[in-house]
């Protein structure tokens, strides 16, 4: 279900062919359906492809940046689960299921490990669901990142997440969504503070690099403005801003650095553009 190759929107086959479930809105963009449509998914309707088409003609390469934050998560998840033994994932605004999901890559290296997803649009808890169905180690809910209390407190959450355990608290292109004003980092202090020592948090952000990359910056700027018009939604932050977010958890080498660099694979790599250093990510680990 989603969109054809042609660029048609598809009947919603888990609603009898009568299309969307009613609780999702076909004619404003959503956050998750534009980062699908970067991701060359199929879940995305016209207005969706409308905002991302924009964002190309902006930023040519924004669909390299869609995959390499999706090689980044894949390669995060892997190393908490195969090197620092992390069981329990949460994956806070998690988007639309695509290849490469949490689950698969901590449950290829344990298949009883278990991951949350949690977003707040109603069509990622229509289609996890239909994926999850027959994975009793991984489930999704509903839930907005601005009640960090209320994502702990979901009884769900709780029946597969033992905070007495470390966790892996995955936090991907959801904190620019948040704008200064809706204090992002007392949210993220809330959701750092439940965890176990040997917990990590993992992040990645729109960056601003300023002074670091000029260029980029004032592309930074631009689709800034473009995001917010058109999504309300949407912030590029500096380096101190991001450090913000990881409290006093001790960083993984190489520190916060654009995706591409973090523990790249061997043969891995994006052209180092203006948009390479607009996104950025961090590995830190609670003592």
């Amino acid at each position: 279900m989603g969109v054809s190759d042609r660029g048609e929107d598809w009947n919603w086959t888990k609603n009898d062919g009568a299309g969307p479930p009613p609780e999702i809105d076909i004619t404003k963009p959503s956050i998750a359906r534009v980062y699908d449509f970067f991701l060359d998914g199929k879940d995305n309707f016209a207005v969706d492809r409308e905002i991302g088409e924009m964002t190309l003609r902006i930023v040519p390469d924004a669909k390299e940046a869609g995959r390499a934050s999706r090689r980044f998560l894949q390669r995060v998840v892997h190393h908490l689960a195969a090197e620092e033994g992390i069981r329990q994932f949460i994956d806070l605004g998690s988007g639309l299921p695509t290849q490469g999901n949490v689950h698969e890559v901590a449950q290829r290296v344990d298949p009883s490990a278990r991951v949350v997803y949690v977003d707040n649009d109603p069509i990622v808890l229509t289609h996890g669901r239909a994926l999850l169905a027959t994975n009793d180690t991984t489930t999704v809910i509903q839930a907005d990142i601005r009640d960090p209390e209320a994502i702990y407190a979901n009884a769900t959450l709780r029946r597969f997440i033992d905070f007495s355990e470390p966790v892996g608290l995955l936090m991907f292109s959801i904190l620019h969504h948040l704008h200064d004003d809706e204090d992002p980092w007392g949210i993220a202090d809330r959701l750092r503070e439940p965890l176990a020592p040997g917990s990590f948090l993992a992040m990645a952000n729109f960056f601003d690099a300023q002074d670091e990359h000029p260029e980029s910056s004032k592309q930074a700027e631009t689709m800034e403005k473009v995001f917010n018009e058109h999504l309300g939604t949407g912030r590029w932050r500096t380096r101190e801003e991001l450090m913000r977010f990881v409290g006093d958890f001790e960083l993984l080498e190489p520190g916060l650095v654009p995706l591409a660099d973090w523990r790249p694979e061997p043969g891995e790599s994006w052209e180092r553009s203006a948009t390479y250093y607009t996104f950025s990510g961090a590995v830190a680990r609670k003592p």
